[in-house]
Parts: structure tokens; C-alpha cells; sequence
């Protein structure tokens, strides 16, 4: 294995967004504005590069699942190794960190949710998976990794051709003759392994360099290591799907008997309970969409990784043995596919309790406005036996009010006839009768208008 630059990719990412604006102005000569993340967003496409290598070497990687939170704990970590080498510490905030410690090299790298340590020794040993790389590591430094292990790898790059590792040989590095493999890298080497985890908790990939260059030793290397991750950070998946199908199985159930029981319901407070528990198997449903959302994503993401990186390998087929192709699509590609399904029937569930929900909507509504319908009639009908009520007042009260007066204008007459005026009371009150009723009834509808008015 070949030194790289004394400076890590981390370091250089971050140091590089620190005055990126001056320094652009100062070496192009031109006053313009940079943005604030052009540097980074830059060398974005640059970090994390792969080691340069050169066989024989050995290789083991830790994948450490810790979660979203642990980039903090991780490099503080980092850097109690760092110290106790003597080399400098990864800048404040980085993701990701290679530095040479004396007979190995330590590359760490910070995903999403978890992180994958790699450690690289130089170096021919008779058995290199009886001297891993892991061991040039302090033990209780490595026993204090934040996480939990997902992956470990033990790999080995060796020099040789094909035609040297016969199945004897192979059989006995892993165990069984379970193993897979096919040329890579175009040709220029060949790799075997067989996806278990032995005695020693770890897996094993073997590498012949026939005539790679260190980069492309590298690059085959890291996108070994990269399928097994992501295969491991696929399948985490798995579980959640077995987990979640026959809770929604027991959803699409309920959902089941409540539609067949909709065409039954009597009356507005069958619909109600009908509603009230479609509305809480609705909300079993949102429930399980958010607790499985970003497993299934990420399932989906890391099985594209895969498919890529098996890609990139350029495999060429070894005469009696699978490839990793094959071993991914009948290994992988359906437990993956499990997922997918448990996600479109959260989906589908989803939708189909959202139609259920306005479906019964609909129809407690329009009971609801039948209800409110009849109100209304009632209300008109009392309405009208109001009116009928308030005529038959007021045609009382005209006769009333006009009986009062007729009195009157007999009082009066009664009155002039004593003071000696030719006047005869009951003929005055019998002639004043028709005047006085149309007077009353013309004031008592002009007042009955005034009053509907509003005035």
C-alpha cells in the first residue's frame, strides 16, 4: 500500500469553506460574490476518495450502526487515536478522515446513520485472515467504537493468478466450498467470497491482483466493502416489513368488515360509530406509513448502491461459481422486493381508508342535511300556524279597539245631544260603525308593514 498526501480529505473539505470567498477573489483577480458553499459543494465530488493499494495488504472494515446523533462521539473518538499516534487531529466538523498511524493506515468515513472504519496493513503474512488488519488496532480503543456493529470484513489482497487458488485452497479460507467469485476489474484480478460471518464474527473477501494499478486495487477494495454495507443496511428493512404485514393485514381486516357493514347502518348514530372507528384504523394507518417511511427509503436507496457498485466491478464470469450479480438478485433483490410490497400495501391502505373515510363522510352529512331539512319544515310549519295565530289576533283586535271607539263616539253623541244639539246617540254610533272598522284595520296593517319593514 501506497502513502497518500499527508493531508486528509476531511481536512482539506473543511479548511477549504472557511474565507472560500476572499481566496477565489485574491487568485482569479475579479470582484465577484461567491457563494458561500461553492468550495464545498466542489470537492464534495472529490471527498472520500479510495486508498491507493498495492498487494499484498490486508483490510478490515468496521460498519459502527450509531445513529444520526453520533458524528461528535465519533470524532472525539478519533481523536484519543490520533493522539495516542501522534498525528493531528480531523478538523472540527468532518465526516470523514484517512491519516497514516505507523504500520497500518485508519480511514473513517460518516454516513447518514451509521459509520465504517477501515483499517489497511502492508505486508505477506502465511494467513492473512489468522492476522487480520483489525489487530494492529489498541483493543480497548476498538471496544469503544459508538454504535453497534452491523458489518465486519475482513479482506485480503494477495498477489497471484487465477489459476493458484484452486477449491482445495479456496474450501479451506472459507470454510466450505459455499463461496462465490469472478473476475473484476476487467480481468486484472479476482474475487471470492462467500457472505457468512465465521468463527471469528467476521466475514471474509479474498482478492487476486493480477495486474492492477494501486488506484484500481483501491477502487475494487472499497466497492467490495461497499456491497456488503449496503446489502447489510438494506436488509435492516427485513425485519420492520415482517413486523408491519400482519398488523396490516389486521387493518385491511377491519377496513373490510366496516364496508361491508356500511350498507346496514340504520340510523345517524350507527353512522357515527362507523366513522368514529374507521377514523382510528385511519390513524393505526398514518402511524405505520411514518414508523416505516424512512426504513423502506433507505432500503430502496441502499439496494441502488448495491446494484451499482456490482456495476462497477465489470464481473466476468467464473465457469461454476455464482457472481455477486447472481448471488444479489436471488439474495437481495427479493427481500428487498418485500419491502416495496409492505410499502405499497401501507400506501395503498392509505388511499383505500381515505376514499372509506369520505365515502361514510358523505353519507353522515347528508343525513345530517335531511335532518336539518326537516327542522326547516317544521320550522316553516310553525311558521305559518304563527301567522294564522297573529291574523286571527288582529282581526280581534280591530273589533275590540273598534268597540272601544264606537263607545266613545256614543259617550259623544250622548253628550252633545244633553247640551241641546239635535243629535240621536244611537243613530250617530250606528253610522259610525263601517268608519270606525275601516279606520282600525287600515292602521293596524299600516303598522303590521311598518314593524315587517324593519322601521
Amino acid at each position: 500500500m501506497t502513502a497518500s498526501t499527508a493531508s486528509t480529505a476531511s481536512t482539506a473539505s473543511t479548511a477549504s469553506t472557511e474565507h472560500p470567498p476572499a481566496r477565489l477573489r485574491d487568485s482569479t483577480g475579479y470582484p465577484l460574490a461567491d457563494h458561500p458553499l461553492r468550495v464545498a459543494l466542489t470537492n464534495e465530488v472529490h471527498a472520500r476518495p479510495p486508498e491507493v493499494l498495492k498487494a499484498p495488504v490486508r483490510a478490515t472494515l468496521l460498519a459502527m450502526l450509531s445513529g444520526e446523533q453520533a458524528g461528535e462521539a465519533e470524532r472525539r473518538h478519533l481523536e484519543q487515536l490520533c493522539d495516542w499516534a501522534g498525528i493531528a487531529r480531523p478538523a472540527a466538523g468532518a465526516t470523514h478522515f484517512s491519516g497514516a498511524f505507523g504500520s497500518f493506515r485508519l480511514k473513517w468515513e460518516r454516513h447518514t446513520e451509521f459509520s465504517s472504519w477501515t483499517v489497511f496493513r502492508p505486508g505477506a503474512v502465511p494467513d492473512p485472515f489468522a492476522d487480520p488488519a483489525l489487530a494492529a488496532l489498541p483493543r480497548d480503543w476498538v471496544g469503544g467504537l459508538p454504535g453497534e456493529l452491523l458489518v465486519g470484513i475482513h479482506l485480503a489482497v494477495v498477489q497471484g493468478d487465477r489459476d493458484s487458488f484452486e477449491s482445495g485452497r479456496l474450501a479451506a479460507v472459507f470454510g466450505s466450498d459455499g463461496y462465490i467469485g469472478s473476475l473484476v476489474s476487467g480481468g486484472k484480478a479476482t474475487a471470492w467470497t462467500d457472505m457468512r460471518i465465521h468463527g471469528d464474527g467476521f466475514s471474509r473477501i479474498l482478492v487476486a491482483d493480477h495486474a492492477m494499478t494501486g488506484n484500481q486495487a483501491g477502487r475494487v477494495v472499497q466497492r467490495l466493502m461497499e456491497i456488503e454495507t449496503y446489502r447489510m443496511t438494506a436488509l435492516l428493512a427485513l425485519p420492520v416489513a415482517r413486523t408491519v404485514l400482519p398488523r396490516v393485514a389486521a387493518i385491511e381486516q377491519g377496513l373490510l368488515e366496516l364496508a361491508q357493514r356500511s350498507t346496514s347502518l340504520q340510523d345517524l348514530a350507527d353512522e357515527r360509530e362507523a366513522l368514529d372507528r374507521l377514523t382510528r384504523l385511519s390513524a393505526e394507518t398514518e402511524r405505520l406509513a411514518a414508523e416505516t417511511a424512512y426504513r423502506f427509503g433507505a432500503a430502496r436507496a441502499y439496494h441502488q448502491l448495491v446494484e451499482r457498485r456490482i456495476e462497477e466491478l465489470r464481473e466476468v464470469r467464473i465457469e461454476g461459481l455464482p457472481t455477486l450479480a447472481e448471488f444479489m438478485a436471488r439474495r437481495l433483490t427479493p427481500a428487498v422486493r418485500t419491502c416495496e410490497a409492505a410499502q405499497a400495501r401501507i400506501d395503498a391502505l392509505s388511499q383505500r381508508m381515505a376514499r372509506a373515510s369520505n365515502l361514510l363522510r358523505t353519507r353522515v352529512e347528508i343525513a345530517v342535511e335531511g335532518q336539518n331539512a326537516e327542522l326547516l319544515r317544521s320550522m316553516d310549519r310553525r311558521a305559518q300556524l304563527q301567522l294564522r295565530l297573529q291574523e286571527t289576533v288582529e282581526g280581534l283586535s280591530v273589533v275590540a279597539i273598534s268597540y272601544y271607539l264606537i263607545g266613545l263616539v256614543g259617550y259623544a253623541a250622548k253628550g252633545l245631544k244633553g247640551a241641546g244639539l239635535p243629535v240621536d246617540p244611537d243613530m250617530a254610533a250606528g253610522l259610525m260603525i263601517p268608519v270606525v272598522l275601516a279606520l282600525v284595520w287600515s292602521g293596524v296593517r299600516r303598522i303590521r308593514k311598518v314593524l315587517a319593514g324593519g322601521h
